[in-house]
C-alpha cells in the first residue's frame, strides 16, 4: 500500500478557499466570517516527530494512535465511523471539506475519531445539500482538528514506521510528546463500549430511493423469497448505512448492545445474527467473543470487520496487529468461493490468523496487497465473516452480494 505523493513534497501552507488559494482566515466575497481564533496547532509522535499545522475546532490537546486513510472521497461518513473512535485520523485526500456537511451521510451522532488531521480545506463549502461547513462542525463538536499539514509526509511515516500513539493540539511539543508517550496503546485497548448503544432498538429505515444505485438492490432483492427475516445485528460500533443496506435486502433489524447475552438473543427468536464493524483490540473485547461463542449454531451468523475478528477468535483463530492497518476505498480482494476481485472499503488495524485454520473452518477472502485473511466460513455452523465494509459507505459496491448471500443463508437454515 503507498501514500500518495513524495517524502520530499512541501507541506502545504495554505487552505484553499472558493475561486483562489488564500492564507486560512482571510475572507473572500461571500464566505461567512473566519473563525476569531486561528491558532498554529502540532501533531506529535511517540517517536519524536513533529508537523505544523492551523488548528480546527476545539484546540484542547488530544491522544490517539495515528492512522491513515486513502479514501478520496467520503470524509463525512469517515469522521462518523464508530471504528475510528480514539484515533487521530489523517486523511490522505490532499483537499478535505470542499462539499461541507450535510445531514444524511452521518454514520453515527457525532465525529468520533479524537483528532482529523488534514491537508487543505474551505472556508466556503459548496455542494447543494451542505448545511454547515467542516470547521464549524468541528468546533460544535468540540473535535481536534488540524489542517495546513504535510500529510503525504506523515502518511509515508505512518506508513514506514507503523501506526503509533500521537498527541494533537496547540500546545507545546514537549506537552504533546509527554502526552503522547504516555498515551495507552491501541493494543490491548478495548472500545467497544464506548461506542455501542445503551438500550435495543428496531431499525426500520432503508437506502433513499432517490439514489439510482437502490435500482440494483431492489432488482437483486426481487430474485429473493418475499419473507421478512428478522435480524439481530450487534451494535460493536455499527454504521447506519450497514442497517439500512439490511433493509434494503428485506430483513426487519433489531439492534442490541455489545454485551447482550446470547439467553437474550436466544429468546428473540430471530432468523439470523449480524455481528458489526466497531474500535480497538478484538483480543481485549472478551465479552462479546463469548457470546458470539456460544450462539455459533443457533442461527446463521454474518460478521464485517471486528465483527469478523470476534467470530474468528470464538472459533479459536487468532487476531494480530497489523503495521498500519487497511483505511481506504481501494482495498483489492479475492473472493476465494468465485475467484471474482473485488475493491473494498476497509477500516481496521487488526487482522486474523489463518495460518492453522481449525476443522471445518475455510478462508474465504483474500487481501491481495498482502495476503491476509479477509473472509471466514464455518459451512457447519452457518457462520461467515469478512474483514471489509461491503455496505461501502462511502466506497464502491463491489461487495454489496454478501447480504444477499446472508438471506440465503437465512433461507437455507430454516429449511
Amino acid at each position: 500500500m503507498s501514500a500518495p505523493g513524495n517524502a520530499e513534497s512541501p507541506p502545504t501552507t495554505v487552505i484553499q478557499s472558493a475561486g483562489a488559494d488564500v492564507p486560512f482566515g482571510s475572507r473572500t466575497a461571500g464566505e461567512r466570517p473566519a473563525r476569531s481564533s486561528q491558532l498554529p496547532g502540532r501533531l506529535v509522535l511517540a517517536d519524536g516527530s513533529v508537523f505544523e499545522g492551523i488548528s480546527l475546532g476545539s484546540s484542547m490537546s488530544v491522544t490517539g494512535e495515528a492512522v491513515f486513510t486513502t479514501g478520496l472521497t467520503g470524509y463525512q461518513e469517515v469522521l462518523t465511523d464508530p471504528s475510528y473512535h480514539s484515533q487521530v485520523l489523517v486523511m490522505t485526500a490532499a483537499h478535505v471539506g470542499n462539499t461541507g456537511i450535510n445531514a444524511e451521510d452521518a454514520e453515527s451522532r457525532s465525529p468520533q475519531p479524537s483528532a482529523f488531521i488534514i491537508g487543505g480545506t474551505t472556508l466556503a463549502p459548496s455542494n447543494w445539500r451542505s448545511i454547515e461547513a467542516l470547521d464549524a462542525y468541528l468546533e460544535r463538536h468540540n473535535v481536534v482538528g488540524l489542517a495546513a499539514v504535510d500529510t503525504r509526509r506523515l502518511t509515508r511515516h505512518i506508513r514506514d514506521h507503523g501506526a503509533q500513539m500521537a498527541a494533537v493540539g496547540t500546545a507545546t511539543v514537549e506537552e504533546l510528546l509527554a502526552l503522547a508517550r504516555s498515551a495507552p496503546s491501541m493494543a490491548g485497548t478495548e472500545l467497544v463500549s464506548r461506542v455501542t448503544t445503551a438500550e435495543a432498538y428496531d431499525w426500520k429505515e432503508g437506502s433513499p430511493e432517490s439514489s439510482a444505485l437502490e435500482h440494483i438492490y431492489w432488482y437483486r432483492r426481487a430474485r429473493l423469497p418475499t419473507e421478512r427475516f428478522r435480524v439481530v445485528a450487534f451494535d460493536f460500533g455499527i454504521k447506519r448505512h450497514i442497517l439500512r443496506r439490511l433493509v434494503d435486502f428485506g430483513c426487519d433489524v433489531h439492534v442490541v448492545p455489545a454485551h447482550t447475552p446470547a439467553s437474550a438473543v436466544r429468546a428473540l427468536d430471530p432468523g439470523g445474527i449480524f455481528l458489526s464493524n466497531g474500535p480497538g483490540d478484538p483480543a481485549a473485547t472478551t465479552v462479546p467473543t463469548a457470546t458470539v461463542k456460544e450462539l455459533l449454531g443457533f442461527r446463521p451468523i454474518f460478521g464485517i470487520c471486528l465483527g469478523h475478528q470476534l467470530l474468528a477468535r470464538a472459533l479459536e483463530l487468532p487476531t494480530y496487529k497489523l503495521k498500519f492497518g487497511h483505511r481506504g476505498l481501494n482495498q483489492p480482494v479475492r473472493d476465494e468461493t468465485t475467484g471474482r476481485i473485488e475493491i473494498t472499503a476497509q477500516n481496521h488495524g487488526f487482522a486474523v490468523n489463518h495460518e492453522a485454520l481449525p476443522s471445518g473452518v475455510v478462508r474465504t477472502h483474500t487481501h491481495l496487497n498482502d495476503g491476509t485473511c479477509e473472509g471466514l466460513e464455518c459451512p457447519e455452523l452457518s457462520a461467515f465473516s469478512v474483514q471489509y465494509h461491503p455496505e461501502a459507505a462511502a466506497g464502491p459496491h463491489d461487495s454489496t452480494y454478501l447480504f444477499e448471500r446472508f438471506i440465503e443463508r437465512m433461507i437455507a437454515f430454516k429449511r
